[in-house]
């Protein structure tokens, strides 16, 4: 995809560029860091990658911690665009299966089941390097990024460098 792309970030639903084998690996893993503090911030960040995986044809989960979060999602999933819907569904546990192509997860996603995931929650996934793209979204407040650094350094414990598009370094 052009790199001059207006959308949030060219990585979700775009296939991996590089000429290797670990460089392609690395393609398929983001951090995006806001400039804005806030919660809701977040969530429209997350809602404008959705949207571009699952335009793509991806299918897309979103993992978050808590009913309430999940529910907030969810009612910007349904009102994100007023002349498109994401069809998307709350998956409350692993027992529920998903047939929308775009979920919110509370609990952890199986990698075999979705194209993009993206994490706003605080645990990464043990197997996240079996993600076939992955996002992370953290706003620009100091809880969130140290969890943010915390995923970091995970992935990096698995072989993994994910890209960082920082948005606060833009001006």
């Amino acid at each position: 995809m052009p790199e001059n792309n207006p959308a949030p970030s060219p990585e979700p639903g775009s296939p991996a560029a590089g000429a290797s084998g670990q460089e392609d690996r690395n393609q398929r893993y983001w951090f995006h860091i806001l400039t804005q503090n806030t919660s809701a911030a977040r969530n429209l960040h997350a809602a404008k990658l959705v949207d571009k995986a699952w335009q793509q044809g991806d299918r897309v989960c979103i993992v978050c911690d808590t009913m309430q979060h999940a529910e907030e999602l969810d009612d910007l999933l349904w009102n994100f665009s007023p002349d498109a819907f994401i069809p998307h569904s709350i998956v409350p546990d692993s027992a529920t299966s998903c047939s929308d192509p775009v979920g919110i997860l509370l609990c952890p996603p199986v990698a075999e089941d979705w194209d993009t995931v993206i994490i706003l929650s605080a645990t990464l996934p043990a197997d996240a390097d079996r993600f076939k793209r992955l996002a992370l979204v953290a706003h620009n407040d100091p809880s969130v990024l140290n969890q943010a650094r915390s995923h970091f350094k995970q992935l990096r414990a698995l072989g993994i460098e994910p890209r960082v598009h920082d948005q606060r370094k833009r001006g």
